[in-house]
């Protein structure tokens, strides 16, 4: 060992050493900024002498720090001090699959426990475009709280050709070629692929059949492909299948073998097509320890009374499936295990019948009266959102000629309520006006404006609506009587069937859909279920009237259907990998869901640099800020990574892994970037807390009544600004102390602020007649400023003064032309055109730029979704 106790490289301190390997030496060391225990791998110095071996190094870190997941080990930082060239990681305590093995076989349920998480992990390597290529069971790591991470991307490939490091930790039966070249053997002995022993083309699969051998040695005791020499291993791998499983294992479900054999074919087309398809088929298998025990397996299966059960299955907003796969894959383990029809409390398997078959984002779907009508709308293949109608006995819709328009309610007599025209904001879509239409195509109707949510009384001859006046959300009840307010937000309103009820989504924070679902009489009378939602979307009264249902993630973003009854009590009705939406219940009780695939993700472009990359972290990657030089962004975990309450990190648009902060939402980064602004979501109001993004303790900014919703640092670097609203008043601009004392508000009740001018001392806002000026945050800096020469399709992007303007507008293929505008002369000068990503589709995407405009990073959504129709739920 090269590095002493007490020895320091940048912030860490190096404590003890871990071991050794062929790529590197491993120690436990303290990291001082963030006052934690960290392993610091450091590269040898007759590797870091050659610069192949220090590129293969510095990808191996690059590749780890891209796969941010609970099942791969994380990557912190990466360096080189004083001609030593490091990578520190997250500190595990625990020990190897390898060591856990030991003994022989593991238990059954064990073993499926570990292989759905090293799946899960693999998954998200192969959805980076990385192939591991060495799995082993001395790569995957079990620690002592029994979370399993892979380890080792020293052989890792992406799967746009380019290597990761080449090296190898060693260990009997290694093969280790310094370069790839057609023909080269890569991996282990015992663990490779035949495309791998052949030095054929290896992608994806190859892991797969690596998993493969794998699992079979965790449940059999013993390797699938085993001879007295590494040719004849490699032989066997070749020709020969791994023995069957005999009488000797009876506690494992012949469907779980057949599992295996298919991860072990030959050829790579005949094993499972991905590992997020391989992870579907195993999850059917979780928490099923043995055939007596095969009822398990349907932790995603409605009606279980088991709140063990309804748990257990791991949810990702991510995991792209056909949900009828899940109940068939369930059904098929539990039969061929031979218990299914013995277990006399087993619920009848829903029928599950897909939809529709295009590609992108279902924004709401309605059934009519008749149960075989159904009308949604879509954006489909990156086109505006539209409505169409469609029959559950056709695959084909028809569209109808409502554009930039979503279906809220369809009325006993078979016509529409829509909200045509919503204003877009970041993730979600503000209010617009609630029409009448028809399902034949003819003209619609206005009918109100600023109407977040509505829905037909039963008897079709008005309207529920969740309306905002004054910039404040209210339910009426019907169109014009008031039941309830809020400081929040309320969508998917729904009127009971015998009309005496309604039943809403009550959100508290703006554009932010954690919440519950409340239920309010005619007489205001309001109560709320027993749970609250980190992500709720979509929701209907049973035709009995007697429960509401309604899309709800407890945890995380990865929404199950769940019903709620009248004493408040909640009970989980349909569960699968990935998120639901529930668009509606017919009459004779079947439900219109649909299945997300969604992720919110951000890209960039650096100071200097030619090329965008990729700046997404965890699932759900909410840009906030980006520094005035451009070098680095401040964003929110708000997904299921993110955890209760999401997480603040800040991270380098080099493309450097990120640093988490802390709990909450970000919301501002100083000019010297130090410190931080978060709100406080799960506080009521919500509050702000100031981060520092090095070393120190966060402290609470504010412990006042106001709710505080956004936040920006003076250039003084002593004030910050703020919007927020105290109960029962409209929102407004407030300037306070950093260093504590009593907000003062800067701006007339109704007015907000939004850009700050670099210098500080102005911010854009629009005025109660909503004409965009610059208001002057201290006084005596005059009145507010109209803003000339902009034009209605001009998105104002940033403010460098009073004078200068960066402003973007739409142009072909749903690019942004950014332009710099004198705001005195009109003068225009063009500056670039961004062209994004296709996966942004037709939803647009939020753009932050830098202080002289050649940097920026971009946010935006992407969902694809499955429509169905479900019967046989209860």
């Amino acid at each position: 060992m090269s590095l002493t106790a007490g020895t320091k490289l940048g912030t860490y301190e190096i404590i003890a050493p871990l071991g050794a390997g062929g790529m590197g030496e491993v120690y436990r060391a303290r990291d001082a900024k963030l006052n934690r225990d960290v392993a610091i791998k450091v590269l040898p110095e007759r590797l870091a002498q050659d610069p192949a071996s220090l590129a293969r190094f510095e990808r191996e870190a690059h590749a780890v720090a891209a796969l941010s997941h609970p099942n791969i080990l994380a990557i912190f930082d990466f360096g080189t001090q004083a001609g030593t060239t490091y990578a520190v990681t997250e500190l595990l305590e625990g020990s190897t699959l390898r060591a856990r093995m030991g003994n022989g076989a593991l238990p059954a349920r064990k073993a499926i426990e570990f292989a759905v998480h090293i799946v899960r992990g693999i998954a998200a390597a192969h959805e980076r475009g990385i192939v591991h290529r060495d799995l082993k069971p001395e790569n995957i790591f079990i620690t002592n709280d029994g979370v399993v991470k892979i380890l080792d991307f020293g052989l890792a490939k992406s799967s746009q050709g380019s290597e990761a490091s080449q090296g190898n930790e060693g260990g009997a039966g290694a093969t280790r070629i310094a370069e790839t070249t057609p023909g080269t053997v890569l991996g282990t002995v015992g663990y490779m692929s035949p495309e791998q022993v052949r030095g054929g083309t290896l992608d994806h699969r190859t892991d797969i059949f690596s998993f493969g051998a794998i699992f079979y040695e965790m449940l059999i005791g013993h390797r699938a492909f085993r001879g007295d020499s590494h040719v004849e291993t490699m032989n066997a791998i070749l020709k020969e299948d791994p023995p069957e499983f005999t009488a000797a294992t009876p506690n494992i479900p012949g469907a779980l073998e057949r599992v295996i054999r298919r991860c072990l074919e030959k050829q790579p087309s005949d094993r499972y097509h991905s590992a997020h398809d391989l992870a579907i088929s195993l999850e059917a298998f979780s928490g099923s320890s043995s055939t007596s025990n095969a009822s398990a397996a349907f932790a995603a299966v409605p009606g279980s009374k088991d709140p063990g059960l309804q748990n257990a299955a791991q949810r990702r907003r991510m995991m792209p499936l056909a949900i009828a796969g899940v109940v068939l894959a369930a059904s098929a383990a539990a039969f061929v295990a031979g218990r299914f029809t013995s277990q006399p409390d087993a619920p009848a398997q829903p029928d599950m019948k897909r939809l529709t078959y295009r590609r992108g984002p279902v924004l709401s779907a309605r059934m009519a009266k008749d149960g075989t009508t159904f009308v949604y709308s879509a954006s489909w293949d990156g086109s505006p959102r539209q409505i169409y109608a469609a029959r559950s006995d056709s695959t084909e819709s028809l569209s109808l000629p409502y554009l930039n328009a979503d279906v809220v309610s369809v009325s006993s007599k078979g016509d529409l309520a829509i909200i045509q025209n919503r204003r877009q904001a970041s993730g979600y879509s503000r209010p617009g006006t609630l029409a009448r239409a028809t399902m034949t195509g003819g003209a619609s109707r206005d009918v109100l404006e600023d109407v977040q949510d509505a829905d037909w009384l039963p008897d079709g001859s008005g309207f529920a609506v969740s309306h905002v006046v004054d910039g404040k959300y209210q339910v009426e009840f019907p169109i014009g009587k008031v039941v309830y307010k809020s400081d929040g937000w309320m969508s998917h309103v729904r009127v009971s069937p015998d009309g005496q009820k309604v039943a809403f989504l009550d959100q508290p924070i703006t554009g932010d859909d954690r919440g519950t679902l409340s239920i309010i009489d005619g007489s205001g009378k309001k109560f709320s279920m027993s749970i609250e939602c980190e992500s709720t979307q979509g929701m209907a009264w049973t035709p009995a009237g007697t429960e509401v249902w309604f899309s709800c993630a407890a945890n995380g973003q990865s929404r199950a259907v769940m019903a709620g009854s009248m004493d408040g009590r909640v009970r989980t009705v349909l569960r699968v990998p990935g998120s639901l939406y529930l668009g509606d219940i017919g009459a004779d009780g079947s439900v219109l869901v649909s299945h997300d695939n969604e992720r919110m993700a951000a890209v960039g472009l650096a100071p200097g640099e030619t090329r965008e990359r990729e700046l997404s972290w965890l699932d759900w990657t909410q840009v906030n800020m980006l520094s005035d030089d451009g070098h680095t962004v401040l964003v929110t975990e708000a997904g299921e990574g993110g955890g209760k309450g999401y997480s603040v990190f800040i991270r380098k648009t080099d493309g450097s892994p990120a640093v988490r902060l802390g709990t909450g939402q970000g919301l501002a980064l100083s000019k010297d970037g130090k410190w931080v602004i978060a709100q406080k979501i799960e506080t009521s109001p919500e509050q702000l807390v100031l981060m520092p993004t090095g070393a120190g303790e966060a402290r609470a900014l504010t412990q006042d009544d106001i709710t505080h919703v956004n936040a920006r640092f003076l250039p003084d670097g002593k004030r910050f600004m703020f919007n927020g609203y105290q109960p029962g008043k409209p929102p407004r601009a407030w300037v306070q102390p950093l260093a504590g004392g009593a907000p003062v508000p800067v701006s007339s009740e109704g007015v907000v602020a939004g850009l700050l001018t670099l210098d500080g001392t102005k911010f854009l806002a629009r005025d109660l007649d909503g004409q965009r000026k610059l208001f002057p945050i201290d006084p005596g800096g005059g009145g507010p400023e109209p803003i000339r020469f902009l034009e209605p399709a001009d998105g104002i992007v940033r403010i460098l003064d009073g004078r200068t303007a960066f402003v973007r507008r739409p142009a072909p293929g749903n690019a942004a032309q950014i332009t710099r505008v004198d705001l005195l002369t009109g003068a225009r000068t063009p500056m670039r055109t961004i062209v994004p990503s296709p996966e942004v589709g037709g939803g647009g995407f939020t753009l932050a730029l830098s202080a002289d405009g050649s940097a920026y990073v971009y946010n935006f959504s992407a969902t694809n979704s499955d429509l169905f129709l479900v019967k046989g739920l209860r």
